[in-house]
């Protein structure tokens, strides 16, 4: 079982940045990817970014430009800075683990709330 504890929400004004950290508790062999999704007030869960094993990344639309997702495999931590964040980036932001069997894992999540 892994387990992904998340940290870095908080709130912050428009314009601004954080910078989410999510550590998973197992090595990372047999991760295919790490990423973050995000879930808005009455809204569907989302992909915002993800990234594979071998560096590979891919972006939500709406994000590309302002967020960069990275990941340190020694510390089994993925990261994603966000820069000029918009109201519309407010919601819960969960962690996702996803094996090389297509399991996915996921964090409890973190709030980000971006005040206009």
């Amino acid at each position: 079982q892994v387990q992904l504890v998340e940290s870095g929400g908080g709130l912050v004004q428009a314009g601004g940045s954080l910078r989410l950290s999510c550590t998973a508790s197992r090595s990372s062999f047999g991760i295919n990817s790490m990423g973050w999704y995000r879930q808005a007030l009455g809204k569907q869960r989302e992909l915002v970014a993800a990234i594979t094993s071998g560096g590979s990344t891919n972006y939500a639309d709406s994000v590309k430009g302002r967020f960069t997702i990275s990941r340190d495999n020694v510390k089994n931590t993925v990261y994603l800075q966000m820069d000029s964040l918009k109201p519309e980036d407010t919601g819960v932001y969960y962690c996702n683990l996803r094996n090389v069997f297509g399991v996915d894992y996921w964090g409890q999540g973190t709030q980000v709330i971006v005040s206009s």
